[in-house]
């Protein structure tokens, strides 16, 4: 009797612990799983924070090159290297001023030399070439949200454009006023484009927040 007894007990034990084996392995899985999920979670976050970083980077890259520019060292640049369309509304003005106005502060602009002058001008020229060439299509072809961007990214593009130009006649007048020469006509010319100027700045401002899109 006594045999069976511990017989009896040897197989109630190992009922027990065959039964209990299931349970624990349900328990591993879950923890795997909520352990996974949780790793997953994590590796998105930094992954999300570098895309958006990138994302600044990129949207300041083109401005932050045209800013290291100065009045002694102003050269052509590489449309791409100092457009402003990239990023949000509301800042176009300080951001073409920073381009064509900045590099050249307490400088008597009467002494801007003619191969800085024409780098200016041939930057205006690039602006330019890309609303009509490049801006003007590729908002027909667009639609919903990707047009809306590529439209402000136009106005912003007009700002750093009619900068370019107004710049470019306040150094011709400050030349020719100290040559003596009448200014009449360029003051006309830097009227009608201060006005434009002034115009496509205050559209910007409007749209202040709005997403932008470049077109390079």
């Amino acid at each position: 009797m006594a045999r069976f007894a511990v017989l009896a007990l040897f197989a109630s034990a190992l009922i027990a612990s065959v039964s209990g084996a299931p349970l624990e392995r349900r328990r591993t899985s879950a923890e795997k799983a909520a352990a996974s999920a949780s790793a997953a979670a994590c590796a998105t976050a930094p992954a999300a924070t570098a895309s958006a970083a990138a994302a600044s980077s990129s949207a300041s890259a083109s401005t932050s090159t045209a800013a290291t520019q100065t009045a002694a060292n102003f050269q052509a640049l590489d449309y791409a290297d100092f457009q402003i369309s990239d990023g949000v509304a509301g800042n176009a003005e300080a951001e073409a001023n920073a381009v064509f106005v900045d590099p050249f502060a307490n400088v008597d602009l009467s002494t801007v030399s003619a191969d800085v002058l024409d780098a200016i001008q041939t930057m205006r020229e690039a602006a330019e070439d890309a609303e009509t060439s490049q801006f003007n299509p590729a908002i027909d072809a667009a639609t919903g949200a990707d047009a809306d961007a590529l439209q402000v990214g136009k106005i912003k593009n007009k700002v750093l454009k009619l900068t370019g130009e107004v710049q470019g006649i306040n150094i011709k007048i400050a030349q020719a006023q100290a040559k003596g020469d009448d200014t009449s006509d360029l003051e006309s010319s830097l009227a009608a484009e201060q006005k434009k100027l002034t115009t496509n700045i205050a559209t910007d401002k409007k749209s202040a927040g709005a997403a932008s899109q470049s077109v390079v």
